[in-house]
Order: structure tokens, then C-alpha cells, then sequence
């Protein structure tokens, strides 16, 4: 049952990243601004949600494994931003690779540290 769990969040976690990519790619040709938007939500909702378990929310496993594993390992692209950060750098476009590489990784940190805060907030006000 896990494996269904985790492969159904896969399932919806890629559809909704592909939907937001093309959305925030539309806007600008030059940057991956779709991969850079769908890090910094996913690391957002992560941050969020697993502080939350820490702070004492309770969630079933199997809730915890289709959003966790699931959904938001299908969502997040760290892969294809390695890549489309090694293209912007094999391409010679220098400013673009340390832009992308700098504010995605500041910025998913950030999200993961104000998804804390709100799973913080949230768990300790009653």
C-alpha cells in the first residue's frame, strides 16, 4: 500500500510541476524560471510540512509518505536544475549560471527555514 501512496503523489507531483514550468517559462525565454519557482514552492511546502510532524502535528504514515516521498519528490527538480544550470554555464552565459545557481539555493534554504516558522506558529498556537 506504501508504494501506492508514494507513486500516486509521484503521479500528481509531476503533473503539477510540469503545469507550473510551462506557466513561469512562458515569461522568460533565457531563465529557467519555472524549474527556479517549482524548488523554491516545493522546498516552501516541505519545510513546512515535516516541521510540522516535528513540532508535533500527527499525520498518518501514509499521508507523510505521498506528500514527502511522493508528491514532492516528483515536484522538485533538483535534477533538471543541475542541468539547465550546466547549460547556462557549457553556453557561456555566465551571469544567468551563477544567478540560478545563487538565488535557488538561497531561496529554497529560505523556504525551507519559513516553512519551519509557519509549522512553528501553527503547531504551538492552540
Amino acid at each position: 500500500m506504501k508504494i501506492i501512496y508514494i507513486g500516486f503523489g509521484g503521479f500528481l507531483g509531476a503533473v503539477v510541476r510540469y503545469v507550473i514550468a510551462r506557466f513561469f517559462n512562458q515569461f522568460v525565454v533565457s531563465f529557467p524560471l519555472g524549474t527556479f519557482v517549482v524548488n523554491v514552492v516545493g522546498s516552501l511546502i516541505l519545510g513546512f510540512f515535516l516541521y510540522a510532524v516535528n513540532f508535533g502535528k500527527t499525520v498518518s504514515p501514509n499521508f507523510r509518505d505521498f506528500l514527502a516521498i511522493g508528491f514532492i519528490g516528483a515536484f522538485t527538480t533538483m535534477s533538471t536544475f543541475a542541468y539547465e544550470s550546466f547549460r547556462l554555464f557549457e553556453t557561456k552565459e555566465f551571469f544567468y549560471f551563477s544567478l540560478n545557481v545563487f538565488i535557488t539555493i538561497f531561496s529554497c534554504l529560505t523556504a525551507i527555514f519559513i516553512g519551519r516558522e509557519i509549522a512553528l506558529i501553527i503547531t504551538t498556537t492552540k
